[in-house]
């Protein structure tokens, strides 16, 4: 397995590797520039892209990009309600979820990816939104993940900046191998 393998039976190490795995992806980056650019950036990856291609697995049991568009759909979704919890509550819990099953039992298979697209576009914006209008003392207040522990926004920010990347990288490479 990939240290990129998010699975809900990892052990803390194996969690604790991802996470530092996805923040490597980040480096020195600025973490709100690399959300800005990610909707666009996706969008062009996909621009003119057949369906039958973006349906289409590079291996079998692995995700296809409308797979990994829907994804990171529901990804920031998930974090819209984290940010925002975490913001209006004091040290709330931040309950993980198998990504897998939300694949699997959400139906990603059939996902349309320009709807995923869109959502994701959405959802994205409205987030970098509330996190540009977010004070110093509101970056690090935390919640309490319930595989990984405290975790203040400025880390949310850079995990999912991080995020972002790992899978603008899976989408091209998912597209080179399937073209």
């Amino acid at each position: 397995m990939s240290i990129f393998s998010n699975r809900a039976s990892d052990s803390p190490e194996e969690r604790g590797a991802y996470a530092g795995a996805v923040l490597d992806l980040l480096g020195e980056d600025e973490p709100l520039a690399v959300l800005r650019a990610t909707p666009s950036r996706l969008a062009d990856a996909v621009a003119g892209v057949p369906l039958r291609v973006l349906r289409a697995h590079e291996a079998d049991g692995r995700w296809s990009v409308a797979q990994v568009l829907q994804h990171l759909a529901d990804s920031d979704l998930v974090w819209s309600w984290r940010l925002r919890v975490i913001l209006a509550q004091d040290r709330p819990p931040i309950t993980g979820y198998d990504q897998d099953l939300w694949a699997e039992r959400l139906h990603y298979e059939d996902a349309d990816p320009q709807e995923a697209l869109e959502l994701f576009r959405v959802v994205r914006t409205a987030n970098v939104r509330v996190l540009e209008r977010s004070t110093p003392d509101e970056l690090s207040r935390v919640g309490v993940h319930s595989e990984r522990g405290e975790e203040s926004l400025a880390l949310l920010c850079r995990l999912y900046a991080g995020h972002d990347r790992l899978h603008l990288n899976q989408v091209a490479r998912i597209l080179g191998a399937v073209r």
